[in-house]
């Protein structure tokens, strides 16, 4: 029996060679230099931040040069695969803003010429290329079973060698051709494996876009090829899938590395022209202990993209904070260009870490004040309505229904040249301004802070509706009738006075205006209150102060 003969029988149905596929997806008519790379994904679970980080940097780096980015599907691992996973995985990216040129946009759609998008949709293509595989002597049936398998891995263990299929363990490399038909015929089930020209003792150098030049031994293993369900693993689906949509460029994460010498191997093998690799270290984080570790998708709700959108972080915002975990330099370029956008930012290989990335929910906190602070009144009322009608409808509903009041309350102290940082995300910007809205308001809980005595404090407070307040003042009238109350009842108007001579006062101006700034909104630090009170209106300032008289206690 001949090769081709044993390659038919395992085969009669793939009647195309590999040839037909090469012109079917021909060459990218693209200019030179443009990058080809893509995002790969299995529907296993919910993108978490390390695929974010790997995807973004695919995504920018073929933008940069004019290049393709696209979206295949890696769900040849049928058991794993959730229900509604590809959706999932699509929606996550969609969330972030990634766009791609190419691949799948629903569970039944797809975009590009270079599709099926999906692995378990390209069954045939992967077939063809391993039946000519087979036909060059290259690849082989294997029918080991997994007891024989786990039998075999006890006895490598037991005299101390490497773990695998290869040489003197590769039991069915041996078995003559007529035996394999013979075993076929008879219904046994088996596997297609690669009959690897390589030898261990030998060295093979990896040229890595992030880690230079590292040198392995060339790989011997007679890998998996086809599983019995006649699916690929991901050592030949990624071959033949990379090569027939000319990606240029695999970004992938550092667990790939060992296995890199397989998949080079598998491109020779092929007498394919392979791709450049880049392997980026993992997203870690640091626990209270001290230890470095993994960034989890079980221990840390932070690792789920879903995270940041339930808690209302912009996007921009995580988007600066990939590119600081992407390359070492971009936080200076933007010291250097603060009015420039992230998307002018260019990737550079080498400045990409090779330890990998320490995840730092404290800088994303930062950026995120930062980037909000900068918006306008109605970006952030815009971007906090959004999320409320997803996640709080309680508070989308008063956002609606109070719009220029909110806009006004969420514009204090943002127009100057110090515009605060409150907010971080959108999740907390309500709790933080309830006071504001008297549906939210709750008179229970206040922080009193130098002055606790109820007396006194029912004593400014009605000495500063009945004399003082004017809700007509500017602020300057408003802030010296602040000073005139603090003359009438014994405290410092001034605090370079009170500093010179604190016994001489009850208290200074600051203990006067929390006092008022309590009563109003039960919080000891607030914006500016002059401009609270401007919204809050005298009715709302009346019954507030009525409030904190009646249910305060002291």
């Amino acid at each position: 029996m001949t090769n081709k003969e044993l390659a038919n029988l395992i085969y009669p149905d793939i009647n195309k060679d590999i040839s037909y596929y090469e012109n079917k997806y021909p060459l990218r008519k693209l200019k030179e230099g443009a990058i080809v790379s893509r995002f790969a994904p299995s529907p296993t679970g919910f993108v978490h931040m390390g695929s974010l980080l790997t995807t973004f940097i695919a995504q920018k780096i073929p933008k940069d040069t004019d290049g393709i980015f696209y979206i295949r599907i890696e769900d040849t691992d049928q058991k794993r695969s959730l229900e509604n996973g590809i959706q999932g995985i699509i929606d996550d990216l969609k969330s972030f803003d990634i766009s791609y040129d190419e691949g799948v946009i629903s569970e039944t759609e797809s975009k590009g010429e270079y599709g099926p998008y999906i692995q378990s949709k390209r069954k045939e293509i992967y077939q063809t290329f391993v039946k000519y595989l087979i036909e060059k002597d290259l690849a082989y049936p294997c029918f080991c079973s997994e007891e024989t398998l786990d039998n075999m891995r006890k006895q490598q263990e037991k005299q101390k060698d490497r773990l695998g299929y290869y040489g003197k363990w590769a039991i069915c490399r041996s078995l003559s051709k007529e035996e394999c038909a013979k075993r076929i015929i008879n219904g046994d089930n088996y596997i297609i494996r690669l009959k690897s020209p390589g030898n261990f003792n030998k060295k093979i150098v990896v040229h890595d876009l992030v880690r230079g030049s590292i040198e392995f031994p060339e790989n011997d293993l007679d890998v998996v090829l086809i599983k019995n369900d006649g699916l690929p693993i991901y050592h030949l689906a990624h071959i033949v899938d990379d090569y027939l949509m000319r990606t240029t460029h695999i970004l992938r994460a550092e667990e790939w590395l060992s296995s890199t010498p397989i998949h080079l191997q598998l491109w020779q093998t092929f007498d394919f022209k392979p791709p450049k690799y880049a392997h980026l270290g993992l997203v870690m984080k640091i626990e209270d202990s001290g230890i470095r570790r993994k960034l989890s998708k079980r221990k840390d709700p932070e690792a789920a993209v879903s995270y940041y959108h339930e808690k209302g972080y912009p996007i921009y915002a995580i988007k600066q904070y990939l590119l600081t975990l992407a390359n070492s330099n971009f936080e200076g370029w933007m010291d250097d260009n603060p009015d420039k956008l992230i998307e002018e930012f260019k990737i550079d290989f080498k400045k990409i870490s090779k330890s990998g990335s320490l995840f730092d929910l404290e800088k994303i906190i930062n950026i995120s004040k930062n980037y909000i602070s900068k918006l306008s009144a109605l970006e952030v009322y815009n971007s906090l309505l959004t999320w409320a009608l997803k996640f709080n409808s309680n508070y989308a509903d008063l956002l609606i229904k109070y719009k220029d009041y909110s806009i006004a309350i969420l514009n204090i102290e943002r127009e100057g040249k110090k515009p605060r940082k409150d907010f971080a995300c959108y999740s907390e910007i309500m709790d933080q301004i309830f006071y504001m809205y008297d549906e939210l308001f709750l008179a229970e809980k206040y922080e009193w802070q130098a002055i606790t005595n109820k007396n006194e404090i029912k004593n400014i407070l009605d000495i500063y509706l009945i004399k003082y307040y004017d809700e007509n003042d500017d602020k300057e009238t408003w802030f010296k009738k602040i000073k005139d109350l603090c003359d009438e009842l014994g405290y410092a108007s001034n605090m370079k006075d009170y500093k010179l001579n604190p016994d001489k006062y009850k208290g200074n101006i600051t203990d006067i205006t929390t006092v008022i700034r309590v009563a109003l909104t039960t919080k000891s630090m607030t914006p500016d209150l002059y401009e609270i009170m401007q919204l809050l209106k005298k009715d709302c300032i009346e019954n507030r102060v009525s409030l904190a008289i009646k249910k305060s206690n002291y």
